[in-house]
């Protein structure tokens, strides 16, 4: 009987090895392929951080994004991240736009961070929610050069409280 037990013993441990070694190369596998498909498809990726005292309205985060593309279709994000401390369901900012020429454009954009039931939308655990908002689909820039962009918020508060960061992604369709 003894015997039995010892050859049990040695096949379940064999089997719970075997078992920690898929489980571990199938987590290094999803690693390296999130990371090969997120790197290969973006034109830009940035984000920037908002002071802990707040957005004040007249301060902007800045991105400068090289095109030398103006075939390639890009979608454009735009991406905010918010904590508990925002006392909204929404936000609105202000994106403008200089491009290679000089040309300025100015759009009001509008992000939904909660549903009618008060709960967070986005992705994140814990505290901080991100939410990105596909602002065009196969953006085709017109001009090569430097884009200029500025985000601003535009709420009717002076100082706003509880968005933690904004940013902005250009990723190639796949």
């Amino acid at each position: 009987m003894h015997n039995n037990f010892s050859l049990f013993s040695i096949i379940v441990q064999n089997s719970v090895n075997m078992l920690l070694k898929i489980v571990k190369l199938s987590i290094i596998a999803a690693v390296v392929s999130v990371f090969a498909a997120c790197s290969n498809n973006n034109l830009f990726f940035k984000t920037v951080k908002i002071p802990d005292e707040g957005w004040y309205k007249n301060e902007a985060a800045n991105f400068n994004v090289t095109v030398n593309d103006t075939l390639s279709g890009y979608d454009f994000y735009l991406i905010v991240r918010n904590n508990n401390d925002y006392r909204y369901s929404n936000l609105f900012v202000f994106l403008n736009t200089v491009l290679p020429n000089g040309n300025k454009t100015r759009d009001t954009i509008e992000v939904v961070l909660a549903d009618n039931f008060g709960r967070w939308l986005g992705k994140g655990w814990g505290a901080v929610k991100e939410n990105k908002l596909l602002l065009k689909k196969s953006l085709q820039f017109p001009l090569k050069g430097e884009y200029k962009f500025f985000i601003q918020q535009a709420m009717r508060t002076d100082t706003l409280k509880g968005i933690t960061d904004v940013g902005l992604q250009l990723v190639k369709p796949q």
